[in-house]
């Protein structure tokens, strides 16, 4: 039974509809961890940049999550916060922009994410120099490693550290490195440092574009993960659609299907929070029954969607598993 202030809000006055899903849903997650259950979260959209570290690092932290497949900006754009926080500019009226108005958003450097910009020079590029340092003695060393171990060693590197500009305890990259987290990006490429990394290897900084290790091979490293951890029930925590999710859920079909282990189970619990229209062809959008016919969830597994504003929905979830 949860406590705190704000999950006794939550219990007193989300009794219906979606409200009611989230505490159903926030129910069967800490049903799954009591239960000696693990669990798989997955981040899209542009969770970091609206400061999702300041709950799911405290997740982290209590043994809450066990692994994270996120799209390549939310593995970056946490990092761009802790190092660039000052220098973000909120744009409380974005709706009402102009071409003009963006175009002098632009020409400041500042790139806007609905109503928050991240500052190249400040974030990015700043980010871009830690990081090419890795990739280049990686490089010389052949010493190919994953995106998020390259974020890993640099945020263990005292000059980085000296410019965080909030707690690290709210950043949830951090939390994770501390924990050594598996994580799995999928797509890495579309991300802002993927193009850095496309480009500094276009240039010739970079002699083998294998350096970096993406794609299949974390799915590789993900149907190890899955297999070793599947002793436990292992739940799937959704956040949005896309290549996060879709890429991770796909391990189970692929470990029965493929490789014909069919010891191994389905995802044991299964929540979405999405704003996603259920409609033709949409998978982000897709009910999780549909999920039952392509063997990634059975008949039995817990099943929750939340359609809402997963800023809103995933911080109240996490503040309800942990008492808050």
């Amino acid at each position: 039974m949860s406590t705190g202030p704000v999950s006794t809000f939550i219990r007193q006055h989300f009794r219906h509809f979606n409200a009611a899903s989230l505490v159903d849903a926030a129910e069967g997650y800490r049903t799954l961890i009591d239960n000696g259950g693990v669990m798989m979260m997955t981040i899209a959209g542009a969770m970091s940049t609206a400061e999702l570290g300041l709950s799911l690092a405290e997740m982290i932290r209590a043994g809450k999550v066990h692994a994270i497949a996120c799209t390549g900006a939310n593995l970056e754009e946490d990092v761009f916060n802790l190092v660039a926080h000052d220098f973000y500019h909120r744009v409380p009226n974005y709706r009402d922009l102009t071409p003009a108005d963006e175009q002098a958003l632009l020409d400041r450097h500042m790139n806007r994410v609905t109503d928050t910009c991240i500052p190249e020079a400040e974030a990015m590029r700043r980010i871009e120099s830690f990081i090419l340092a890795e990739w280049q003695a990686a490089d010389r060393e052949g010493r190919p490693m994953f995106p998020h171990e390259f974020f890993y060693r640099i945020l263990k590197n005292p000059t980085l550290q000296a410019s965080f500009q909030i707690d690290r305890k709210n950043s949830w990259l951090f939390a994770a490195m501390e924990k050594n987290l598996p994580i799995f990006v999928p797509g890495w490429e579309d991300s802002t440092l993927g193009n850095m990394y496309a480009g500094h290897c276009i240039s010739g900084d970079i002699k083998n574009v294998h350096t970096v290790r993406t794609g299949i091979e974390y799915m590789t490293e993900l149907a190890a993960w899955y297999t070793r951890e599947s002793r436990c029930p292992i739940g799937f925590f959704q956040i949005g659609g896309g290549i996060a999710g879709d890429f991770t859920i796909c391990v189970v079909p692929m470990l029965h299907q493929d490789l014909q282990r069919t010891n191994v189970p389905v995802w044991a619990y299964f929540c979405q929070i999405s704003d996603s229209t259920t409609s033709y062809g949409s998978y982000s959008g897709a009910v999780p029954n549909e999920k039952i016919t392509w063997g990634k969830l059975s008949a039995s597994t817990p099943k929750f969607i939340v359609e809402s504003d997963a800023s809103i929905v995933a911080p109240l979830i996490f503040a309800y598993i942990l008492n808050w």
